[in-house]
């Protein structure tokens, strides 16, 4: 593990400064010589030895689920409080009579639609996940939802439908209490919401589904023993893995690109966020590349460096060829073998640990989000307007996605934001025009769906390197779904998001264009990319 020459540096710094003891001391000034958003967000760093003593009690209340005749779990959340849990489900077996599981992480009313259109409420356990209870689309969800419920159930009956995940004393913890909640599981809260998978917010739903969460938490705690202070920077696994990604990225070669097993392709979208969110500031950061195609060695530019996740025994062999040509022609490629796939359970923790590590070669504080705050701002300005006059703000925006693209420089990327449902179709042309790009411009790429990515990418987006081209994408809504308590609907609700993610990018001068599509019209921004010269 030492045929990287951007790590030597680093780890030679890590032993002058002893970095890996103080982090194991949770010392702040590993990362700024201020306390704040880092003291209290180092939690994570025992969970593998805190959370089994849970798991009683967590495989207790699964069974008293499913005798309670509940067939379905939808986790309500956003961000950290999702996307753990939906990687556990996506990547690892469900037990055999165990409900069905979704996760609704998007306020696009499509999405909202498909997933009633795909429950019984009255049979149906709502996860209502949020570490600080203020997320404005959780706490839409659950009203949307308590809504439902109470017309199968009744307002006395429909608090035992609903379970909250949330930090103790927040507005959820409360809400819990007053409306009747089933149960209420209190996280630590020095834990921070990208780095909670190994806490209550990806261990609850794992276990409402029979997911064997106990030999997740097995590996996690030998990682955890891997990364230990008393082992040398060289063979702790993610110290070293932080270093590289650290390293390399001050070095230009900061677009992390993310190569996966195809069993562990959900994989990327809880990477995504803790690399995006917790480098991504003070005009700097890591760039990570998920889901992106994976081409030819002479399609990639210099500023990449490749971490391939490889499943043993997975169907590896078209993936191992193309690999091995991108690791031939120079490109720096790292693989790192999982023999399982609940080995999921210790790159969880490799990874967090690396992103920390990450974060103190950058100079950054990898467990604030700085950025974030002013897209919540821009959304609660564009609904105010919304409110005041019955229409949204209009907004001057090119839609030219050629002008776009000839912006590109060296070392930039595209970013796709898509603010519509989740259809094929569209994910076919963001697959091509990324592949487009890639080949003419050898520029990387990516691509998520917000608002999803305002807990995610939008981070990096904005706080991040001025790198970024990108393209938002919206779509005519084919469904108005009313919220109780509020004078707007889901649809409104999308589009204000959308709307001050865009006016948020346009105040930091990114380069931003926006392709609005007709309703279910994925035809027209095929035709603008098969157009692309």
């Amino acid at each position: 593990m030492t045929d990287f020459p951007a790590v030597e540096a680093a780890l030679i710094d890590f032993k002058k400064k002893n970095i890996l003891a103080r982090l194991w001391r949770k010392d702040h000034t590993v990362w700024k010589p201020e306390p704040k958003e880092i003291a209290n967000r180092l939690g994570w760093l025992v969970l593998p030895e805190t959370m089994p003593e849970k798991m009683s009690e967590l495989k207790s209340f699964a069974e008293e689920v499913r005798a309670a005749g509940f067939k379905h779990v939808v986790l309500l959340g956003m961000g950290g409080a999702s996307l753990g849990a939906e990687v556990l489900y996506g990547t690892l077996d469900k037990a055999e009579g165990y409900p069905d599981f979704r996760v609704l992480d998007s306020t696009v009313p499509g999405w909202v639609a498909d997933v009633t259109a795909a429950i019984d409420p009255a049979r149906t356990i709502f996860l209502v996940s949020s570490k600080s209870g203020g997320t404005i689309e959780t706490s839409t969800f659950y009203k949307y939802f308590r809504g439902l419920v109470e017309q199968s159930l009744g307002k006395k009956r429909a608090g035992q439908n609903f379970v909250a995940i949330t930090d103790a004393g927040s507005s959820l913890a409360r809400l819990a209490q007053e409306a009747g909640f089933r149960r209420a599981f209190l996280n630590p809260e020095d834990v921070g919401g990208r780095y909670s998978v190994l806490s209550y917010f990806g261990l609850v739903p794992a276990a409402l589904t029979g997911v064997d969460i106990i030999t997740v938490l097995k590996h996690a705690e030998s990682m955890k023993r891997q990364c230990a202070a008393g082992v040398t920077p060289e063979k702790n696994p993610g110290a070293w893995l932080g270093a590289l990604i650290g390293a390399s990225a001050r070095q230009g070669r900061d677009k992390l690109t993310l190569v996966t097993s195809p069993s562990m392709s959900s994989f990327g979208l809880w990477l995504e966020q803790l690399i995006a969110e917790s480098t991504g500031k003070e005009g700097t950061g890591i760039i990570p590349v998920m889901g992106e195609p994976l081409l030819a060695a002479k399609h990639y530019g210099d500023d990449r460096i490749f971490v391939f996740l490889r499943l043993q025994n997975d169907d590896n062999d078209d993936i191992d060829r193309v690999v091995k040509n991108i690791e031939s022609a120079g490109q720096p490629v790292v693989t790192l073998e999982l023999k399982d796939r609940y080995d999921i359970g210790a790159e969880f923790f490799r990874w967090e640990f690396a992103t920390a590590i990450a974060g103190a070669v950058l100079g950054i504080n990898p467990f604030d989000q700085p950025n974030v705050q002013a897209a919540k701002d821009a959304t609660s300005r564009v609904l105010q307007e919304f409110q005041s006059s019955g229409h949204l703000p209009s907004l001057e925006v090119s839609d030219s996605l050629a002008e776009l693209l000839a912006e590109g420089r060296q070392g930039d990327y595209l970013a796709i934001m898509s603010y519509t449902r989740k259809l094929p179709e569209l994910e076919r042309t963001c697959a091509e025009l990324r592949r487009k790009v890639m080949v003419k411009q050898r520029i990387a790429t990516t691509a998520n769906y917000g608002p999803r990515l305002l807990h995610s990418t939008g981070q990096l987006h904005k706080g991040g390197p001025n790198k970024g081209l990108f393209l938002q994408v919206t779509m005519a809504h084919q469904h108005k779904i009313p919220i109780p308590g509020v004078s707007y609907t889901f649809d409104i609700l999308a589009d204000a998001q959308a709307l001050g993610d865009l006016q948020t990018l346009q105040s930091l001068e990114r380069r931003v264009v926006r392709v609005q599509l007709g309703a279910g019209d994925t035809a027209a921004l095929a035709k603008m990319v098969s157009g692309l010269k």
